[in-house]
């Protein structure tokens, strides 16, 4: 099958255009604002990944902030409320559209079958219990449950009516009905779920249309390993393989391949359609962003080597514990560690780098600027300091920009 190929700067900004204008990154508001935003923005990603780190404000509030002007963080719990979104596994636990269940249910039957475990072993007495303790009381918090332990190592060492709780949720007999914080509700699938839901298992020939049709409307450019990311299932796979080739030899899909080597599929003529204009923003992403969560695909397309470093020993980071990637234009641009002191409303950039030399400095330092302020404001900081810039002399012109925004500076 033909494979282009890119080389010129113009076709691979294209490229990238296409990239970063499926994932919203480019438009001001690609989904509208506030809440009815947020919805339509899971609904176009197809997930957004929850994570338990909370040096800067959560992962899946973060994916938000970023493409959802008006966005707050209460906001996350109304949508599941409300049932617009559902809380499960995609390659990691995410929230998902309510609209998209039915493809859940592939995976929660395979654990329920014991192809995929979640614990090795199961406690099905307990299990049994528990759901009928939350069929005749109601919903349950896992704290609610009581422990004979005296003692836990961690959070992975959880007391066996958790574990079980857990193992309920994973199968699918029971969701996430409720948020507090970070304090999961759980109650019986039937009371959570709406009436209108499709409950019909997919084929495997549907799952495959699903991702392919999905991640082409998100991700706009994709590899086929890609395209069932962190996904072990040997026989979708396969499918999915199947599905694009036959789109391929019919023409409604092309290949192109960048200086890497890497190979990317794209709907026919996508590089050839309007593309949004690129904006001098400067955006500050989560490291669990849609975007960048695929590492090998970002360097591929963007020429930039990314790894979060908060699971890399202290004394082995070279950047920093839970460092920020910087988008500017169709580039990556550098990376900020920093740490929102929420008691003191203070947010603390540890270190800021800049790697790209080619750009302009007094633009970038203006929007990173504005970005910082932003973003101090999501993080419900009132002031800011910089520790360490790289390269140092951009460490004092940042400085004046940021007192002249009327932050308070540390």
């Amino acid at each position: 099958m033909t494979v282009i190929e890119i080389k010129h700067p113009k076709e691979i900004s294209r490229l990238r255009r296409l990239a970063l204008a499926a994932q919203g990154l480019l438009h001001v508001q690609p989904y509208g604002s506030g809440l009815a935003g947020a919805i339509k923005a899971v609904s176009h990603l197809g997930y957004v990944q929850i994570d338990t780190i909370s040096v800067v404000e959560r992962a899946h509030n973060h994916v938000f902030y970023s493409r959802v002007p008006k966005f707050k963080p209460a906001m996350t719990n109304q949508m599941l409320l409300s049932r617009d979104i559902f809380e499960y596994w995609a390659h990691a636990a995410a929230f998902l559209p309510i609209t998209d269940f039915r493809f859940s249910l592939p995976y929660k039957q395979a654990i329920k079958n014991g192809q995929i475990h979640w614990y090795k072993k199961r406690d099905k007495k307990l299990m049994r219990e528990l759901l009928a303790r939350i069929r005749s009381d109601g919903p349950i918090r896992s704290r609610d449950l009581e422990t004979n332990s005296k003692k836990r190592a961690g959070w992975w060492d959880w007391k066996p009516a958790k574990k079980a709780l857990e193992q309920l949720y994973m199968e699918g007999d029971l969701m996430v009905s409720d948020r507090e914080g970070f304090q999961k509700t759980y109650d019986l699938t039937e009371r959570v779920l709406p009436s209108n839901i499709d409950l019909k298992t997919p084929s495997m020939e549907e799952f495959a249309v699903h991702i392919v049709d999905q991640q082409l409307r998100c991700h706009g450019v994709v590899s086929l390993k890609g395209l069932t990311y962190q996904r072990r299932n040997a026989e979708l796979r396969k499918a999915v393989k199947t599905l694009v080739n036959e789109r391929l030899a019919q023409g409604s899909l092309e290949q192109v391949k960048v200086g890497s080597g890497e190979i990317f599929i794209l709907e026919t003529g996508a590089l050839e359609k309007r593309l949004p204009r690129l904006n001098n923003r400067v955006s500050i992403l989560s490291p669990f962003d849609n975007s960048v969560i695929q590492r090998e695909r970002l360097k591929a397309l963007f020429q930039y080597d990314y790894q979060i470093e908060c699971y890399v020993p202290a004394a082995k980071r070279r950047y920093g514990y839970f460092c920020l990637p910087l988008l500017f234009r169709d580039e990556f641009i550098g990376r900020m560690d920093c740490k929102a002191h929420r008691k003191i409303r203070h947010l603390e950039i540890k270190s800021l780098y800049l790697e790209q030399d080619n750009f302009d400095e007094d633009l970038v330092l203006a929007e990173f600027v504005d970005a910082v302020t932003q973003f101090c404001h999501f993080q419900n900081c009132d002031s800011v300091s910089m520790t360490k810039v790289h390269p140092k002399h951009l460490k004092q012109p940042l400085y004046k920009a940021l007192q002249s925004t009327g932050m308070t500076l540390k």
